[in-house]
């Protein structure tokens, strides 16, 4: 789950930005989204890469397997 670092809860997040990358127009082989929090004003970015099956971010957001503290 993606969430603010600042707020602890992914309900401001808004996707501003959204790209998915198909290398042989089948499979999905990369997926980038740009992440803004209403509430705080904080921005971020997640990436997936199927080529080395890594998940990376980067600014204000976290990604985390845990249920949000806040709703």
């Amino acid at each position: 789950m993606i969430t603010c670092a600042n707020c602890d809860t992914p309900q401001f997040l808004q996707i501003t930005q959204s790209r998915v990358y198909f290398e042989d127009g089948e499979m999905i082989n990369e997926i980038s989204e740009t992440y803004e929090c209403t509430l705080c004003g904080s921005t971020g970015q997640y990436a997936y890469d199927d080529d080395r099956d890594e998940e990376t971010v980067t600014g204000d957001v976290m990604l985390t397997k845990e249920r949000p503290k806040f709703a």
